[in-house]
């Protein structure tokens, strides 16, 4: 029985961001914890491309858009969607999860959600770098660990 087993590292190579600027006080958090991640395992500066969107809504094109640009390994996508008084929540969580799974599976690439869903800024806040961890430093590890086991399985 062959088992294949990725390894979480950035050394040598290429990867995108995408992070919403919506919820910026979140994301930015976000941002830090992924940066922090691909830096503690290896990552190069000038191998990292940040893009910068409006909000979750719009994470799945640019991450597609890196993604197709070839030059990259793994797409990590940052934002933040609290819930507010009407069902604007539902839809913009719903899309930024399908497209950037669609975007993964099209592409062929590793595209990690590193996005935020809560109830509540203070749950938010929590997720990104509070008590509860960092989403984009998990974000980051998942990307780099599947880069890998991609590789391996090619």
């Amino acid at each position: 029985m062959q088992t294949i087993q990725g390894r979480v590292s950035a050394a040598g190579r290429r990867i995108g961001i995408a992070v919403s600027r919506f919820n910026a006080n979140v994301t930015a958090r976000l941002l830090e914890g992924a940066l922090e991640a691909l830096r503690a395992h290896g990552a190069a500066p000038e191998h990292l491309t940040v893009v910068h969107v409006p909000g979750a809504f719009e994470l799945p094109l640019a991450a597609q858009r890196l993604a197709q640009k070839g030059n990259v390994q793994a797409v990590i996508c940052l934002g933040a969607v609290v819930r507010g008084e009407t069902p604007h929540f539902e839809y913009v969580a719903a899309q930024a999860a399908e497209g950037i799974a669609a975007v993964s599976r099209a592409c062929g690439l590793p595209v990690s959600f590193g996005v935020i869903t809560a109830d509540t800024m203070e749950q938010a806040m929590a997720r990104a770098g509070g008590g509860m961890g960092n989403k984009g430093y998990e974000a980051a590890v998942a990307a780099l660990e599947m880069a890998d086991v991609l590789e391996r399985i090619s």
